[in-house]
């Protein structure tokens, strides 16, 4: 079956398709809730908490094109319900091993510099560099403008340069 049509079935109420799409992308809400909280069990507590939200309201879902989006949004803000309940800090990246398929020396640095940043910087540098989500997404996640989503990638790499001193390519695009 193809993702149009499982997210379909979610919204009506399907608890089968709805269980497939999680387990498709169980890996990266696993992955960017591990950014925001900085451990295993929290970030296991977030995707949890993402889950049961979702489902829950899969019925007021506009627009199938963007379950991801949706469910991303869902999941950033249970991580900030996470740290606000525990009362911890958004933290840098303790162990960029957990998240990063390669433990280069660049690349742990880039995960340490990026949990340095202000929260709304984090946040856009993470979602269109590891997420390859486009302006118009990240706008409808973090509720903001895209003209403002430009600002905070523009900033956010210039604060990047500063900590790291130079340039750092992952993947497709180009961070710094």
């Amino acid at each position: 079956m193809d993702e149009l049509t499982l997210i379909r079935q979610a919204i009506e109420g399907n608890p089968y398709a709805f269980e497939q799409l999680l387990m498709e992308y169980s890996d990266r809400l696993y992955r960017t809730a591990y950014l925001y909280v900085g451990n295993r069990e929290d970030a296991l507590d977030v995707v949890q908490e993402t889950a049961y939200k979702a489902f829950s309201s899969i019925s007021q879902l506009r627009n199938e094109e963007f379950f991801l989006t949706w469910m991303t949004k869902i999941l950033i803000n249970c991580a900030y319900d996470v740290l606000r309940k525990r009362k911890k800090p958004i933290p840098s990246v303790t162990d960029p091993g957990a998240i990063l398929s390669e433990r280069n020396e660049e690349k742990l640095d880039l995960a340490a510099a990026i949990g340095k940043l202000p929260v709304r910087y984090q946040t856009s540098i993470i979602l269109f560099y590891y997420y390859d989500m486009s302006l118009q997404e990240m706008a409808k996640i973090m509720e903001t403008p895209e003209n403002t989503i430009k600002t905070y990638l523009s900033r956010g790499k210039k604060q990047l340069r500063t900590l790291l001193g130079g340039g750092y390519r992952d993947g497709k695009r180009q961070i710094l």
